[in-house]
């Protein structure tokens, strides 16, 4: 199934007299349940296809179709519900509120979200159910991005948005979130898009996308992906 479609899909930042084209006439289709990795030089606009999926902005041109709903023409309180259902984000910065324990970080969601998950299941499937009430200052770089994964899946969001989730990580923690993310989609179905510069993440993807100066270069299915552990960090 389609779950998500660009279809001629352009943004346009305009400051003064300088007119920035951050993409230009995107067609794409992904498929649900796949494992996705964007590649390109900082500027090449990935940010920007993330943001404007996870409708944290709007196209200047072409339709963003998601799971059968076409999100540019949604209002501003209509792409409010969208995030609050539909994805899920994670950053290189975990964004955890430091005044809030574990448990209390990845509830707030329940209040946005009615088909939200029950935050101890998800604590115990990351391995971090012996650490719900501390704070986020007394868990690892590792620990936190598994709290802020948590908090994203709360929401029982399809999509997860990922810009670089590992970047602030050991390779050897970004290999424990890698694997996470990873089973996400393989034993739940979840589509995992992932914004990197570390190439050999792509190795691991379902579905290779390469964007350079706005425009998509390439895409290339792979059917044979490594496994994590088959990955040399």
């Amino acid at each position: 199934m389609k779950i998500v479609r660009f279809q001629n899909v352009s943004k346009t930042y305009t400051a003064g007299d300088h007119v920035q084209k951050a993409l230009s006439d995107v067609d794409l289709e992904l498929d649900e349940g796949r494992f996705v990795v964007i590649l390109g030089p900082s500027g090449a606009g990935k940010s920007t296809f993330l943001n404007l999926l996870g409708g944290l902005d709007n196209p200047s041109g072409g339709q963003i179709i998601v799971d059968g709903t076409d999100i540019s023409t949604l209002s501003g309180d209509e792409l409010a519900d969208y995030r609050a259902s539909k994805v899920g984000f994670i950053f290189q910065s975990y964004n955890l509120i430091p005044t809030l324990t574990v448990f209390e970080n990845i509830s707030l969601v329940n209040e946005i979200a009615p088909d939200h998950l029950d935050t101890n299941e998800l604590l115990a499937e990351v391995g971090l159910s012996d650490h719900s009430h501390q704070f986020p200052h007394e868990l690892s770089g590792g620990e936190q991005q598994r709290v802020s994964i948590c908090r994203a899946l709360a929401k029982n969001p399809k999509i997860l948005l990922c810009d670089e989730p590992t970047g602030a990580l050991d390779s050897e923690t970004g290999v424990v979130v890698l694997r996470l993310l990873l089973k996400m989609a393989r034993d739940y179905g979840k589509t995992i898009i992932i914004v990197t510069h570390n190439q050999n993440i792509a190795k691991m993807a379902d579905v290779v996308i390469r964007i350079r100066s706005g425009k998509v270069t390439s895409v290339e299915e792979q059917p044979a992906p490594l496994a994590v552990d088959e990955v040399d960090w």
